[in-house]
């Protein structure tokens, strides 16, 4: 792997140290001379591709076919083919004889990831905003649009999977079948009214490379530089916005340096915790951990500083010279507000403290789950962990068992209620929400108002959100049903373009939990894209399905529903878990109440042992009386019996095979 610039200008008129040993001259890198952008694009619109290219053509990486995606480091990345986690890559790129430092991240692109964005862009200038020439404007492309707009960012609109970049009459030969740049350059105009000039809209071919040389000379003409920054000689000043756990260092944190300059063996100290710790490395991202010498203003670096703890490291944490007064700590990052709750239980109870320390190192990686520890009846101690999403949920739960080896169960998802009362002083302390209501929060089912306290209750409610979807015209009526079965409300309708809309809804977060997505490209063949904001809460009639085994409650299979679909999930659920259930040496019976009253019940039913096997002919009594102990014998064993739960029996629930059966073959 070479760490040298692709030179684009004569060698005289560069610096012979910096063409040399770019690495070793950081220190000579003032803010001018660096770029911090990152990449923002709808999923799979080629962002971790062009990351890929940017890196070969600066001679960053090798190129290697048998190795794309090389900013994809993560194992669940690579085998679902998305970006989960934003990475930093540092360039050098020489131009117009100077050598410029190009500071890349490169950023998810579904809307369960979106605070990864948003902290990737408090440490950017610039962003490139992706669009792909086929699919066009999507939901997520809007939305990460307005983030960065909303920054203050310099947004440098690209057109990806197009072959010639610099036709002059903007009618090239496309890269994939279906691809429509001419479209796509109007959907950019009225969506976004950015200028989709020539000279201000490249187009591009990220996977063969043609036009990306392009976008390295649009980088530093139009991405400002670092400003508002303190100088090289003034106390070292730092924002942490990013973190993870290294086996062998401990943690490590990515900066953004604001004044000052840092040195291996300075000491540093941290607005959070008010400890201070010995810088042990220090370097750049490029692409993999490569120490310098030196960090100073404007540039963006990792440290190593013993931290041990994962408590020790908080996202939007300031660090300063230990020696220099406590300067004014930078304002952070607004915290993550989690939409999705589930419980996370280990497989075995022993099992327990690994499956803690699992979680602890995880979520110092990210910072967007937010952790509870619970108890269930059933499972034991685990954990109630809030997610942004299901994708978001359900990558968090590979990780752990990939990364970490913890094999754990998770509950069905759930989100976020509010009971209101009628009279306070019968429950415990409440919370004071937008509006003035002092309501109780419910995170968990087990949190639901039970059908004796259910006169009590003045209003629930439940969370909302406005979800913007984009299709082509001839999907709209199946998509208008999708949300009018799933409880939405039409609030806007917008013509893109002659084949595309822009539709608005609002619809209760539960009702796009598990299955909406899946459908939602069903019913258009793809073709639709889907993003959501969350926008308060509203009334809601709800009710608690609860599922019983042999009579007793199964507190960690309980779910919240509408009263209008409660029968309906009732009996589907009880269809799935008798699907799933291993018969046993009892019979089984599986009902769903609602309020108190069963409203659904399967059988499974017990094992049998052959008793009469060992007869041979004879008086029927004998054969009645051996059935007749048999009998007695299960009558026993049944009331003091635990019934078995599969982990299929979590993951029936979780999720939808559209068949509404998971029958063993």
């Amino acid at each position: 792997m070479s760490s040298s610039p692709v030179l684009c200008a004569p060698a005289s008129e560069v610096d012979e140290a910096w063409q040399r040993d770019p690495v070793a001259n950081l220190h000579r890198f003032t803010p001018d001379l660096i770029r911090n952008f990152s990449v923002i694009a709808h999923i799979d619109h080629g962002k971790s591709t062009l990351a890929d290219r940017l890196l070969e053509l600066t001679g960053t990486i090798a190129r290697d076919k048998d190795k794309p995606r090389i900013l994809d480091k993560l194992k669940v990345e690579k085998e679902r083919g998305i970006t989960v986690k934003a990475q930093t890559a540092s360039m050098f790129y020489n131009r117009d004889g100077k050598t410029y430092l190009l500071n890349l991240i490169d950023t998810p692109g579904h809307v369960d990831f979106s605070y990864e964005v948003s902290r990737s862009l408090s440490a950017c200038q610039g962003t490139l905003l992706l669009v792909d020439a086929s699919q066009g404007v999507q939901a997520q492309t809007v939305a990460n649009f307005f983030l960065a707009f909303s920054e203050g960012l310099e947004v440098v609109p690209v057109l990806n999977k197009v072959r010639n970049s610099v036709l002059k009459d903007w009618k090239g030969i496309v890269d994939l079948p279906g691809s429509d740049p001419q479209r796509v350059l109007h959907q950019i105009a009225t969506t976004f009214e950015l200028d989709t000039s020539p000279e201000n809209v490249l187009q591009i071919s990220a996977k063969t490379g043609l036009g990306v040389p392009s976008v390295l000379a649009k980088i530093v003409d139009a991405i400002p530089s670092p400003t508002n920054l303190g100088s090289a000689t003034e106390p070292f000043k730092a924002l942490l916005f990013d973190t993870w756990y290294d086996t062998y260092v401990g943690v490590v944190c990515l900066v953004a340096v604001h004044s000052g300059t840092l040195h291996r063996g300075d000491r540093i100290a941290s607005s959070h915790t008010d400890q201070s710790y010995e810088v042990t490395q220090l370097g750049i991202m490029h692409p993999e951990q490569t120490p310098t010498k030196t960090l100073t203003a404007g540039q963006v670096g990792f440290l190593h500083l013993g931290m041990k703890t994962t408590r020790d490291a908080l996202i939007g944490d300031t660090f300063y010279a230990a020696a220099a007064p406590p300067p004014k700590p930078f304002p952070g990052f607004k915290p993550a507000k989690s939409m999705v709750f589930a419980g996370a239980y280990p497989i075995d109870a022993s099992e327990f403290p690994k499956l803690q320390d699992a979680v602890d190192r995880l979520t110092l990686n990210d910072a967007s789950v937010s952790v509870a520890r619970e108890t269930s009846g059933a499972l034991g101690q685990g954990f109630r962990l809030g997610f942004l999403g299901t994708l978001h949920m359900d990558v968090f739960r590979e990780r752990l068992e990939e990364e970490h080896g913890a094999s754990v169960i998770n509950t069905a998802p759930t989100v976020s209620y509010q009971v209101e009362f009628v009279d306070e002083r019968k429950v415990g302390p409440l919370e004071v929400v937008t509006g003035g209501r002092r309501v109780r929060m419910v995170k968990n089912p087990a949190e639901f108002p039970e059908p004796d306290e259910l006169g009590n209750v003045k209003e629930f409610y439940e969370p909302m959100v406005i979800g913007t979807l984009i299709c082509p015209l001839e999907y709209v009526g199946g998509l208008m049903e999708l949300c009018g079965s799933h409880r939405g409300e039409q609030l806007e309708y917008t013509v893109i373009d002659e084949t595309r809309v822009l539709i608005k809804y609002k619809l209760p977060m539960s009702e796009i939990l598990i299955d909406f997505y899946d459908q939602l490209k069903s019913r258009t063949q793809g073709y639709a894209s889907f993003d959501y904001e969350e926008c308060g809460y509203e009334p809601a009639d709800l009710v608690k399905v609860n599922l019983l085994l042999n009579g007793k409650a199964v507190d960690a299979l309980a779910t919240i529903v509408h009263r209008s679909a409660a029968a309906g999930v009732a009996k589907e659920w009880v269809k799935r878990l008798k699907g799933v259930m291993d018969r046993q040496l009892v019979e089984i019976v599986i009902q769903a109440s609602v309020g108190g009253k069963i409203v659904s019940r399967e059988t499974v039913s017990a094992l049998r042992k052959d008793v009469t096997a060992k007869l041979y002919g004879g008086d029927v009594t004998r054969k009645m009386k051996l059935l007749e102990k048999q009998k007695a014998g299960k009558k026993r064993m049944k009331a003091v019996a635990g019934i078995q739960l599969p982990q299929e029996a979590f993951l029936s629930l979780i999720k939808d095979d559209g068949s509404g059966s998971n029958k063993r073959k």
